[in-house]
């Protein structure tokens, strides 16, 4: 159902974002590969490279955001990981035959034109889970 992990997102306070990109990117050696807002999700995405995955860096534009009240409750740092498949549709139909409670039943838009959606961390051992398919696929 999976064939990688395809990122570890982290989620920064948006007056944070520059100076974490400056750690990931001129401390950590990490390669910048691209920056995206993405306007569905109410995040701006940066992404870099560590082999053939990712860390994502994500900063909500608002304060209603998803991101925004996790960082409100949770404070910043690891948010989520990401599960890539080739069959974003088959996969959210096997966890629902599971009983797997999805917080995203129909894949969305996400980062590079990727699909994406979401899994309930109650059904993950607290852990909010990604699944993208990239858009080349």
């Amino acid at each position: 159902m999976f064939d990688r992990i395809d990122h570890l997102g982290v989620a920064v306070a948006p007056e944070d974002l520059e100076d974490q990109i400056a750690l990931y990117r001129d401390v950590l050696g990490l390669e910048l590969v691209h920056r995206e807002t993405i306007e569905e999700q109410g995040v701006e995405a940066v992404l870099f490279d560590v082999g053939e995955n990712h860390v994502e860096l994500i900063s909500p534009l608002g304060p209603d955001t998803g991101v925004a009240k996790f960082i409100a409750k949770n404070g910043p740092g690891l948010h989520h990981i990401a599960y890539q498949t080739t069959d974003i549709d088959g996969a959210l139909a096997t966890l629902q035959v599971r009983g797997v409670a999805l917080i995203d039943e129909q894949a969305r838009r996400g980062i590079r034109n990727s699909r994406v959606a979401f899994v309930h961390p109650k059904s993950t051992g607290k852990v909010l889970t990604e699944l993208t398919e990239p858009a080349h696929h």
